[in-house]
Protein backbone atom coordinates (compact mmCIF):
# COMPACT_ATOMS: atom_id res chain seq x y z
CA UNK A 1 0.00 0.00 0.00
CA UNK A 2 1.04 3.37 -0.96
CA UNK A 3 1.15 5.00 2.65
CA UNK A 4 1.85 8.71 1.24
CA UNK A 5 -0.95 8.51 -1.33
CA UNK A 6 -3.53 6.84 1.15
CA UNK A 7 -2.59 9.94 3.47
CA UNK A 8 -2.93 12.50 0.95
CA UNK A 9 -6.39 11.06 -0.14
CA UNK A 10 -7.43 11.37 3.86
CA UNK A 11 -6.01 14.83 4.09
CA UNK A 12 -7.67 15.83 0.96
CA UNK A 13 -11.03 14.46 2.61
CA UNK A 14 -10.85 16.20 5.75
CA UNK A 15 -10.23 19.44 4.30
CA UNK A 16 -13.32 19.30 2.13
CA UNK A 17 -15.19 17.90 5.58
CA UNK A 18 -14.16 21.23 6.86
CA UNK A 19 -14.47 23.51 4.44
CA UNK A 20 -17.67 22.37 3.12
CA UNK A 21 -19.32 20.02 6.09
CA UNK A 22 -20.55 16.73 5.64
CA UNK A 23 -22.98 16.54 3.67
CA UNK A 24 -21.10 18.32 0.76
CA UNK A 25 -18.37 15.47 0.86
CA UNK A 26 -20.86 12.61 1.16
CA UNK A 27 -22.97 14.13 -2.17
CA UNK A 28 -19.38 13.83 -3.86
CA UNK A 29 -19.12 10.11 -2.96
CA UNK A 30 -22.92 9.38 -3.85
CA UNK A 31 -22.06 10.51 -7.56
CA UNK A 32 -18.53 8.50 -7.86
CA UNK A 33 -20.74 5.78 -6.64
CA UNK A 34 -23.22 6.37 -9.29
CA UNK A 35 -21.01 6.86 -11.62
CA UNK A 36 -20.42 4.65 -15.39
CA UNK A 37 -16.97 3.50 -13.98
CA UNK A 38 -18.11 2.65 -9.96
CA UNK A 39 -16.31 0.04 -8.56
CA UNK A 40 -18.34 0.23 -5.59
CA UNK A 41 -22.02 0.25 -6.91
CA UNK A 42 -23.87 -1.09 -9.94
CA UNK A 43 -22.58 1.27 -12.57
CA UNK A 44 -25.48 3.93 -13.72
CA UNK A 45 -24.77 4.96 -17.32
CA UNK A 46 -27.86 7.23 -17.66
CA UNK A 47 -27.08 8.47 -14.69
CA UNK A 48 -23.61 9.66 -15.62
CA UNK A 49 -24.52 11.27 -18.76
CA UNK A 50 -28.19 13.21 -17.05
CA UNK A 51 -26.00 16.20 -18.04
CA UNK A 52 -27.46 15.72 -22.18
CA UNK A 53 -30.88 16.36 -21.38
CA UNK A 54 -30.31 19.24 -18.89
CA UNK A 55 -33.24 21.72 -20.40
CA UNK A 56 -32.92 25.16 -18.75
CA UNK A 57 -35.96 26.42 -17.52
CA UNK A 58 -36.06 30.18 -18.82
CA UNK A 59 -38.07 32.87 -17.03
CA UNK A 60 -41.49 34.49 -18.76
CA UNK A 61 -41.59 36.81 -20.12
CA UNK A 62 -38.69 35.87 -22.29
CA UNK A 63 -37.79 38.62 -23.55
CA UNK A 64 -34.26 39.81 -23.23
CA UNK A 65 -33.49 40.14 -27.56
CA UNK A 66 -36.71 42.49 -27.57
CA UNK A 67 -35.86 44.66 -25.44
CA UNK A 68 -32.07 44.64 -26.68
CA UNK A 69 -30.80 43.49 -23.76
CA UNK A 70 -26.84 42.72 -23.00
CA UNK A 71 -27.59 40.10 -21.07
CA UNK A 72 -25.75 36.64 -20.29
CA UNK A 73 -25.84 33.24 -19.08
CA UNK A 74 -22.95 31.71 -18.66
CA UNK A 75 -23.52 28.03 -18.33
CA UNK A 76 -20.16 26.44 -16.17
CA UNK A 77 -19.19 23.38 -14.93
CA UNK A 78 -19.06 22.88 -11.01
CA UNK A 79 -16.39 25.71 -9.31
CA UNK A 80 -12.83 24.25 -8.50
CA UNK A 81 -10.56 25.74 -6.52
CA UNK A 82 -6.72 26.72 -8.63
CA UNK A 83 -8.74 25.59 -11.70
CA UNK A 84 -7.55 27.81 -14.60
CA UNK A 85 -10.17 27.32 -16.37
CA UNK A 86 -12.54 28.92 -14.39
CA UNK A 87 -10.55 31.59 -13.79
CA UNK A 88 -10.03 32.61 -17.47
CA UNK A 89 -14.20 32.99 -17.83
CA UNK A 90 -14.53 34.65 -14.90
CA UNK A 91 -11.99 36.82 -16.50
CA UNK A 92 -13.54 38.08 -19.42
CA UNK A 93 -16.96 37.90 -17.43
CA UNK A 94 -15.65 40.49 -15.10
CA UNK A 95 -14.74 42.46 -17.94
CA UNK A 96 -17.74 42.45 -20.19
CA UNK A 97 -19.60 43.74 -16.88
CA UNK A 98 -16.95 46.91 -16.98
CA UNK A 99 -18.44 47.17 -20.44
CA UNK A 100 -22.45 47.33 -19.24
CA UNK A 101 -23.01 43.64 -19.55
CA UNK A 102 -25.33 41.66 -16.87
CA UNK A 103 -23.28 38.23 -16.20
CA UNK A 104 -25.45 35.58 -14.77
CA UNK A 105 -23.64 31.92 -13.81
CA UNK A 106 -25.70 29.06 -14.24
CA UNK A 107 -24.15 25.84 -12.73
CA UNK A 108 -24.53 22.95 -14.96
CA UNK A 109 -25.52 20.24 -11.55
CA UNK A 110 -28.55 19.90 -10.44
CA UNK A 111 -27.81 17.62 -6.79
CA UNK A 112 -25.06 19.83 -5.28
CA UNK A 113 -25.26 20.42 -1.28
CA UNK A 114 -24.05 23.71 -1.84
CA UNK A 115 -26.43 26.92 -1.46
CA UNK A 116 -26.41 29.56 -4.14
CA UNK A 117 -25.08 31.93 -1.50
CA UNK A 118 -22.30 29.24 -0.85
CA UNK A 119 -21.17 29.12 -4.50
CA UNK A 120 -22.05 33.11 -4.71
CA UNK A 121 -19.48 33.95 -1.57
CA UNK A 122 -16.67 30.89 -3.15
CA UNK A 123 -16.80 32.90 -6.62
CA UNK A 124 -15.54 36.51 -4.74
CA UNK A 125 -13.45 34.45 -2.67
CA UNK A 126 -11.18 32.08 -5.26
CA UNK A 127 -11.83 34.64 -8.38
CA UNK A 128 -12.53 38.07 -6.84
CA UNK A 129 -15.87 38.84 -9.02
CA UNK A 130 -18.86 40.01 -7.31
CA UNK A 131 -21.86 41.77 -8.76
CA UNK A 132 -23.02 38.42 -10.74
CA UNK A 133 -26.06 36.57 -9.71
CA UNK A 134 -25.91 32.47 -9.86
CA UNK A 135 -28.37 29.90 -10.66
CA UNK A 136 -28.36 25.93 -10.94
CA UNK A 137 -29.30 24.38 -14.00
CA UNK A 138 -32.74 23.30 -12.46
CA UNK A 139 -33.98 26.37 -11.37
CA UNK A 140 -35.77 29.04 -12.97
CA UNK A 141 -33.37 31.28 -15.01
CA UNK A 142 -33.86 34.74 -16.60
CA UNK A 143 -33.99 35.17 -20.32
CA UNK A 144 -30.29 36.59 -21.61
CA UNK A 145 -29.67 37.90 -25.05
CA UNK A 146 -26.86 35.77 -25.32
CA UNK A 147 -26.09 31.77 -23.07
CA UNK A 148 -22.46 31.09 -23.55
CA UNK A 149 -21.22 26.69 -22.97
CA UNK A 150 -17.89 27.03 -21.69
CA UNK A 151 -17.15 23.00 -21.59
CA UNK A 152 -18.49 20.44 -24.13
CA UNK A 153 -20.86 18.63 -21.07
CA UNK A 154 -22.35 22.81 -20.32
CA UNK A 155 -23.02 23.06 -24.10
CA UNK A 156 -26.12 20.35 -24.46
CA UNK A 157 -27.96 22.60 -21.62
CA UNK A 158 -27.33 25.44 -24.02
CA UNK A 159 -28.02 23.01 -27.16
CA UNK A 160 -31.78 22.05 -25.13
CA UNK A 161 -32.84 26.12 -24.52
CA UNK A 162 -36.33 26.88 -25.86
CA UNK A 163 -35.82 30.16 -25.94
CA UNK A 164 -34.76 33.48 -27.82
CA UNK A 165 -31.09 33.76 -27.32
CA UNK A 166 -27.91 33.63 -28.95
CA UNK A 167 -26.09 30.52 -28.31
CA UNK A 168 -22.41 30.64 -27.87
CA UNK A 169 -19.36 28.87 -27.05
CA UNK A 170 -16.52 29.79 -24.64
CA UNK A 171 -13.86 27.11 -26.10
CA UNK A 172 -10.34 27.10 -23.93
CA UNK A 173 -9.33 23.64 -25.50
CA UNK A 174 -9.88 20.74 -27.73
CA UNK A 175 -11.62 18.52 -25.44
CA UNK A 176 -11.98 15.39 -27.51
CA UNK A 177 -8.65 14.64 -27.00
CA UNK A 178 -8.81 14.35 -23.29
CA UNK A 179 -10.32 11.23 -23.78
CA UNK A 180 -9.73 7.93 -26.12
CA UNK A 181 -11.64 7.31 -28.39
CA UNK A 182 -15.02 6.65 -27.56
CA UNK A 183 -18.04 8.04 -25.66
CA UNK A 184 -16.98 11.07 -24.12
CA UNK A 185 -14.78 11.43 -27.26
CA UNK A 186 -17.64 11.43 -29.45
CA UNK A 187 -20.35 13.71 -27.81
CA UNK A 188 -17.58 16.00 -27.02
CA UNK A 189 -16.84 16.54 -30.67
CA UNK A 190 -20.20 16.78 -31.70
CA UNK A 191 -20.88 19.72 -29.83
CA UNK A 192 -18.66 21.71 -32.33
CA UNK A 193 -21.80 21.21 -35.11
CA UNK A 194 -24.07 22.37 -32.89
CA UNK A 195 -24.09 25.91 -34.93
CA UNK A 196 -22.87 27.89 -31.85
CA UNK A 197 -20.37 31.01 -32.38
CA UNK A 198 -17.09 30.52 -30.41
CA UNK A 199 -14.96 32.50 -28.55
CA UNK A 200 -11.44 30.48 -28.40
CA UNK A 201 -8.56 30.51 -26.04
CA UNK A 202 -5.68 31.16 -29.34
CA UNK A 203 -6.08 31.04 -32.83
CA UNK A 204 -5.36 27.32 -32.97
CA UNK A 205 -8.84 26.49 -31.72
CA UNK A 206 -10.44 28.95 -33.54
CA UNK A 207 -8.46 27.17 -37.02
CA UNK A 208 -9.32 23.56 -36.08
CA UNK A 209 -12.69 24.34 -35.33
CA UNK A 210 -13.50 26.02 -38.47
CA UNK A 211 -11.32 23.47 -40.43
CA UNK A 212 -12.96 20.39 -39.17
CA UNK A 213 -16.30 21.57 -38.28
CA UNK A 214 -17.29 24.76 -40.24
CA UNK A 215 -17.58 26.28 -37.36
CA UNK A 216 -17.20 30.36 -37.02
CA UNK A 217 -14.55 31.39 -34.37
CA UNK A 218 -13.39 34.64 -32.63
CA UNK A 219 -9.49 33.73 -31.18
CA UNK A 220 -9.29 35.15 -27.94
CA UNK A 221 -5.22 35.61 -27.02
CA UNK A 222 -3.48 34.75 -23.44
CA UNK A 223 -2.11 37.73 -21.52
CA UNK A 224 -1.49 37.37 -17.38
CA UNK A 225 -2.55 39.87 -14.01
CA UNK A 226 0.85 42.40 -14.03
CA UNK A 227 -0.12 42.64 -10.21
CA UNK A 228 1.04 38.88 -9.64
CA UNK A 229 3.36 37.95 -11.99
CA UNK A 230 6.62 40.10 -11.89
CA UNK A 231 10.26 39.43 -11.00
CA UNK A 232 10.95 38.66 -7.49
CA UNK A 233 15.06 39.15 -6.43
CA UNK A 234 16.18 35.67 -5.10
CA UNK A 235 19.23 34.16 -3.24
CA UNK A 236 22.17 33.44 -5.20
CA UNK A 237 22.44 29.41 -5.34
CA UNK A 238 26.42 29.06 -7.26
CA UNK A 239 26.58 26.33 -9.70
CA UNK A 240 23.41 24.63 -8.29
CA UNK A 241 20.23 24.84 -10.68
CA UNK A 242 16.87 25.05 -9.71
CA UNK A 243 13.76 23.84 -12.72
CA UNK A 244 10.10 24.53 -12.24
CA UNK A 245 8.07 21.52 -13.31
CA UNK A 246 4.30 22.35 -13.65
CA UNK A 247 2.73 18.40 -12.33
CA UNK A 248 -1.03 17.18 -12.83
CA UNK A 249 -0.74 13.11 -13.08
CA UNK A 250 -4.25 13.24 -13.62
CA UNK A 251 -4.31 15.34 -16.53
CA UNK A 252 -3.00 13.38 -19.52
CA UNK A 253 -2.78 16.24 -21.43
CA UNK A 254 0.17 17.82 -18.97
CA UNK A 255 2.53 14.98 -19.77
CA UNK A 256 3.56 14.03 -16.47
CA UNK A 257 5.31 10.74 -17.37
CA UNK A 258 7.56 12.07 -20.13
CA UNK A 259 8.24 15.65 -17.75
CA UNK A 260 10.03 13.13 -15.05
CA UNK A 261 11.68 11.03 -17.35
CA UNK A 262 12.91 14.25 -19.66
CA UNK A 263 14.46 15.45 -15.91
CA UNK A 264 15.64 11.61 -14.82
CA UNK A 265 17.72 12.03 -18.15
CA UNK A 266 19.00 15.52 -17.30
CA UNK A 267 19.79 15.07 -13.85
CA UNK A 268 22.63 12.26 -15.65
CA UNK A 269 23.98 14.98 -17.34
CA UNK A 270 23.98 18.05 -15.08
CA UNK A 271 23.83 16.31 -11.53
CA UNK A 272 23.69 19.53 -9.03
CA UNK A 273 19.72 20.12 -9.99
CA UNK A 274 16.77 20.69 -8.16
CA UNK A 275 13.00 20.29 -9.42
CA UNK A 276 10.53 22.29 -8.34
CA UNK A 277 7.27 20.25 -8.26
CA UNK A 278 4.11 22.26 -8.32
CA UNK A 279 0.29 22.13 -9.34
CA UNK A 280 -0.28 18.86 -7.63
CA UNK A 281 0.55 16.88 -4.58
CA UNK A 282 3.40 14.05 -6.02
CA UNK A 283 4.77 13.81 -2.50
CA UNK A 284 3.93 9.47 -2.93
CA UNK A 285 6.09 9.25 -6.33
CA UNK A 286 9.61 8.22 -6.93
CA UNK A 287 12.33 10.23 -8.52
CA UNK A 288 15.73 10.07 -9.02
CA UNK A 289 16.72 13.62 -9.30
CA UNK A 290 16.22 16.02 -5.93
CA UNK A 291 12.75 17.70 -5.55
CA UNK A 292 11.13 20.47 -4.01
CA UNK A 293 7.11 19.45 -3.54
CA UNK A 294 5.17 23.33 -4.02
CA UNK A 295 1.91 21.15 -4.11
CA UNK A 296 -0.90 23.45 -5.34
CA UNK A 297 -0.24 26.96 -4.91
CA UNK A 298 -2.20 30.29 -4.16
CA UNK A 299 -1.63 32.82 -7.27
CA UNK A 300 -0.27 35.69 -5.09
CA UNK A 301 3.07 32.59 -4.18
CA UNK A 302 3.91 31.65 -7.46
CA UNK A 303 5.66 34.49 -8.77
CA UNK A 304 8.59 34.02 -5.98
CA UNK A 305 8.25 30.34 -7.05
CA UNK A 306 8.85 31.06 -10.65
CA UNK A 307 11.56 33.65 -9.89
CA UNK A 308 14.04 31.15 -7.76
CA UNK A 309 14.15 28.92 -10.94
CA UNK A 310 16.16 28.94 -13.75
CA UNK A 311 14.05 27.03 -16.12
CA UNK A 312 10.85 26.15 -16.55
CA UNK A 313 9.52 22.75 -18.52
CA UNK A 314 5.83 23.29 -19.27
CA UNK A 315 4.73 20.11 -21.38
CA UNK A 316 1.27 20.55 -23.09
CA UNK A 317 -0.51 17.90 -25.88
CA UNK A 318 -3.42 19.87 -26.77
CA UNK A 319 -4.27 23.97 -26.20
CA UNK A 320 -1.44 25.84 -23.70
CA UNK A 321 -2.49 27.12 -20.58
CA UNK A 322 -1.85 30.54 -19.05
CA UNK A 323 1.36 29.08 -17.31
CA UNK A 324 3.54 29.70 -19.97
CA UNK A 325 3.10 33.55 -19.78
CA UNK A 326 3.21 33.88 -16.14
CA UNK A 327 6.30 32.34 -16.22
CA UNK A 328 7.86 34.66 -19.11
CA UNK A 329 7.10 37.85 -17.48
CA UNK A 330 8.47 36.15 -13.84
CA UNK A 331 11.93 36.53 -16.14
CA UNK A 332 12.11 32.88 -16.26
CA UNK A 333 12.97 31.00 -19.69
CA UNK A 334 10.36 28.48 -20.85
CA UNK A 335 10.96 25.20 -22.13
CA UNK A 336 8.16 23.14 -24.33
CA UNK A 337 7.41 20.87 -26.49
CA UNK A 338 6.83 21.83 -30.34
CA UNK A 339 3.45 21.63 -32.17
CA UNK A 340 0.85 23.44 -33.67
CA UNK A 341 -0.94 23.59 -30.38
CA UNK A 342 1.68 25.20 -28.53
CA UNK A 343 3.37 27.66 -31.54
CA UNK A 344 0.22 29.72 -32.03
CA UNK A 345 1.65 31.38 -28.77
CA UNK A 346 5.16 30.09 -28.50
CA UNK A 347 8.00 30.64 -30.52
CA UNK A 348 12.02 30.16 -31.03
CA UNK A 349 12.59 33.80 -29.85
CA UNK A 350 10.93 34.10 -26.91
CA UNK A 351 11.14 30.02 -25.89
CA UNK A 352 13.24 26.94 -25.85
CA UNK A 353 11.15 24.44 -28.15
CA UNK A 354 11.89 21.07 -28.84
CA UNK A 355 10.17 17.77 -29.90
CA UNK A 356 8.52 15.71 -27.87
CA UNK A 357 11.28 13.44 -27.25
CA UNK A 358 13.16 12.75 -24.11
CA UNK A 359 16.39 13.52 -25.61
CA UNK A 360 15.24 16.78 -27.70
CA UNK A 361 13.54 18.07 -24.20
CA UNK A 362 16.30 16.84 -21.49
CA UNK A 363 18.99 18.71 -24.33
CA UNK A 364 16.60 22.35 -24.78
CA UNK A 365 16.85 22.38 -20.93
CA UNK A 366 20.62 21.85 -20.79
CA UNK A 367 20.93 24.35 -23.31
CA UNK A 368 18.90 26.39 -21.20
CA UNK A 369 21.13 25.96 -17.78
CA UNK A 370 24.35 26.13 -19.49
CA UNK A 371 24.45 28.67 -22.07
CA UNK A 372 23.58 32.28 -20.48
CA UNK A 373 24.78 33.85 -23.81
CA UNK A 374 21.46 31.85 -25.41
CA UNK A 375 19.18 32.15 -22.22
CA UNK A 376 19.77 35.98 -21.74
CA UNK A 377 18.38 36.82 -25.06
CA UNK A 378 15.67 34.39 -24.44
CA UNK A 379 14.45 35.72 -21.28
CA UNK A 380 14.53 39.31 -22.47
CA UNK A 381 12.37 38.26 -25.65
CA UNK A 382 9.86 36.41 -23.47
CA UNK A 383 9.26 39.09 -20.64
CA UNK A 384 8.61 41.95 -23.47
CA UNK A 385 6.72 39.47 -25.43
CA UNK A 386 4.77 38.90 -21.88
CA UNK A 387 4.32 42.80 -21.35
CA UNK A 388 3.38 43.32 -25.19
CA UNK A 389 -0.07 41.35 -23.95
CA UNK A 390 -3.59 42.78 -21.93
CA UNK A 391 -6.35 41.22 -20.80
CA UNK A 392 -8.19 44.31 -21.68
CA UNK A 393 -7.48 44.17 -25.67
CA UNK A 394 -8.95 40.49 -25.29
CA UNK A 395 -11.97 41.71 -23.61
CA UNK A 396 -12.98 44.12 -25.39
CA UNK A 397 -11.96 42.26 -28.44
CA UNK A 398 -14.90 39.92 -26.46
CA UNK A 399 -17.15 42.27 -26.22
CA UNK A 400 -17.04 43.82 -29.71
CA UNK A 401 -17.83 40.61 -31.13
CA UNK A 402 -20.96 39.93 -28.71
CA UNK A 403 -22.36 43.54 -29.75
CA UNK A 404 -22.01 42.59 -33.19
CA UNK A 405 -23.95 38.67 -32.84
CA UNK A 406 -26.61 40.76 -30.77
CA UNK A 407 -27.10 43.54 -33.12
CA UNK A 408 -27.49 40.54 -36.06
CA UNK A 409 -30.53 38.57 -37.42
CA UNK A 410 -31.63 35.91 -35.01
CA UNK A 411 -29.95 32.38 -36.31
CA UNK A 412 -31.65 29.79 -37.17
CA UNK A 413 -32.72 27.15 -34.81
CA UNK A 414 -35.14 24.56 -34.99
CA UNK A 415 -35.71 24.72 -31.33
CA UNK A 416 -36.94 28.22 -31.50
CA UNK A 417 -39.72 29.56 -33.93
CA UNK A 418 -39.03 33.41 -33.64
CA UNK A 419 -40.65 35.41 -36.45
CA UNK A 420 -38.96 39.26 -37.53
CA UNK A 421 -41.94 40.94 -35.88
CA UNK A 422 -40.96 39.32 -32.75
CA UNK A 423 -37.55 40.60 -32.26
CA UNK A 424 -37.73 43.79 -34.71
CA UNK A 425 -34.32 45.40 -33.37
CA UNK A 426 -32.31 42.55 -34.82
CA UNK A 427 -33.17 43.26 -38.63
CA UNK A 428 -30.15 44.91 -39.03
CA UNK A 429 -26.81 44.26 -39.20
CA UNK A 430 -24.51 41.55 -40.82
CA UNK A 431 -25.00 37.60 -40.11
CA UNK A 432 -23.13 36.40 -36.74
CA UNK A 433 -19.90 35.07 -37.14
CA UNK A 434 -19.67 36.47 -40.88
CA UNK A 435 -15.88 37.83 -40.23
CA UNK A 436 -13.16 35.72 -42.15
CA UNK A 437 -11.48 33.43 -39.14
CA UNK A 438 -7.75 33.98 -38.07
CA UNK A 439 -8.25 38.17 -38.75
CA UNK A 440 -8.29 39.03 -35.58
CA UNK A 441 -4.97 40.86 -34.07
CA UNK A 442 -2.21 38.71 -32.99
CA UNK A 443 -0.78 39.01 -29.57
Amino acid sequence: MNTHLLASQVKKSLSHIRQEGFSSFFNILSRRFRSSRSLFTKPDVVYAYRFLKFAPTIQQPDNALINAEKTINWYIPPIGKGSGGHLNIFRFMQHLGNLGFTNRVIIVEEDSALSVAKVKSTIIEWFNLDNIEVYYIDSSIPSAAASIATSWQTAYAVKNISAKTHKCYFVQDYEPWFYPAGTEYALAEQTFRFGFHGFTAGGWLSSILNERFGMQATALGFSYDRALYKPHPTAARGAAKRIFFYVRPPTARRAFDLGVLVLAELAQRVPDITVVMAGWGVHHYTFPFACEHAGLQNPDQLAKLYSSCDAALVLSLTNLSLLPLEIMACGVPVVSNRAEYTEWLLNDDIAMLAEPTIDALASALERVLLSPELTQPLKENAFAFAASTAWSVEGDKMAQRLQEILSGPFPSDSRVAVSEAQVPSLEAGKPSGSEPLGTETEN
